[in-house]
């Protein structure tokens, strides 16, 4: 999970593709927080990709190196998690999310977790590394 982590916040903006009636949809995210061992993400409880993970939790996501040599896949389930402490630990490790979302009351912030997940590491130099997390 370490490794997902470092190198998500090594390379901060990520796809995460999820499925809706019309198909796929894929869109950039920009954070992602460890607590109690489980990787976290956030979105708006008024965007499209909130409802499309309330009816199909699987997910994707997916980052690459700046330097494009390296890539990561991630998959799971998307679990929500409402408890306040989530939301004022983001605050203070994301200086952005001020800005964006005022305060950690803010009843649009939606917080999920990464359940049942695996993460895929390639590298043109390296075989793929597969972990749990």
């Amino acid at each position: 999970m370490r490794e997902v982590l470092k190198f998500l916040t090594d390379n901060p903006t990520f796809y995460i593709a999820t499925c809706s009636s019309d198909g796929p949809r894929v869109r950039p995210f920009g954070f992602i927080m460890e607590d109690g061992g489980r990787l976290y993400l956030t979105t708006s409880n008024q965007k499209d990709v909130f409802k499309q993970l309330q009816a199909d939790p699987r997910f994707e996501l997916s980052a690459t190196s700046a330097d494009g040599s390296r890539w990561v896949r991630v998959r799971g389930k998307a679990i929500f998690d409402t408890r306040k402490e989530i939301a004022e630990k983001a605050f203070k490790v994301a200086d952005f999310f001020t800005v964006l979302y005022q305060s950690s009351d803010n009843p649009i912030l939606e917080f999920f977790y990464i359940e049942d997940g695996e993460a895929t590491f390639y590298s043109f130099a390296e075989p793929p590394k597969t972990v749990k997390i």
